[in-house]
């Protein structure tokens, strides 16, 4: 007799299962059977973890979110100025992205598919701001401390460094000669700090 298994590791099975088929194929063509089918197990299983397909395409946007602000903080916390913070969010994302590319490409597909192509109510987007607050206020705290000119508002320059990440992140997903590493990672943010004009030679 087959021993059961345990409603953890079932729950897993069939989130890698749905994100192989989200992936591939796309929300609206992936079938709940294929996806059980794929995962070795039976509907109810999947209806006792979750509502429906919908809801297994949330638990995995959500999974890409929070996954991402937890290593977001966990790395900010090993330094205390703006630059070492910055550089290592960058490279444990950089890390992430590629130990977990295709939940990636469906996190970011989210911002762009048509509708239809995408379950009704998907929720996400306070996710997207926790995350974005979290950059904000480490880059207000810097320019209280003076690590940062108030020449800009911190809210532009979170802006700013948000947007170089996520324009790597999803760049890498069809320029596979990008490159994302902890070196990157340190030009990237030495890049922001400094911006790229030439100093001009004063008299």
């Amino acid at each position: 007799m087959a021993r059961p298994v345990p409603h953890s590791q079932t729950r897993l099975l069939l989130l890698r299962a749905a994100l192989r088929h989200f992936a591939n194929r796309g929300y609206a063509a992936a079938s709940v059977q294929a996806i059980v089918d794929d995962a070795g197990l039976s509907k109810p299983a999947l209806y006792y973890h979750f509502k429906d397909k919908a809801g297994l395409f949330q638990a995995l946007v959500h999974e890409a979110h929070d996954e991402r602000y937890r290593l977001m903080r966990a790395a900010a916390e090993q330094s205390r100025e703006i630059r070492g913070q910055l550089e290592g969010i960058l490279a444990v994302l950089f890390d992430y992205f590629h130990q977990n590319r295709e939940l990636m490409r469906i996190s970011f597909a989210t911002m762009f598919a048509a509708p239809g192509e995408l379950p009704a109510g998907l929720d996400y987007a306070d996710k997207c701001a926790r995350n974005f607050d979290f950059v904000h206020a480490l880059i207000a705290g810097a320019q209280k401390r003076g690590e940062l000119k108030k020449r800009f508002h911190s809210r532009e320059m979170a802006f700013g460094f948000y947007g170089l990440v996520n324009a790597y992140l999803t760049s890498h997903l069809v320029l596979r000669d990008v490159m994302l590493d902890k070196k990157n990672a340190r030009r990237i943010v030495a890049l922001f700090l400094a911006g790229a004009a030439a100093k001009k030679k004063t008299d």
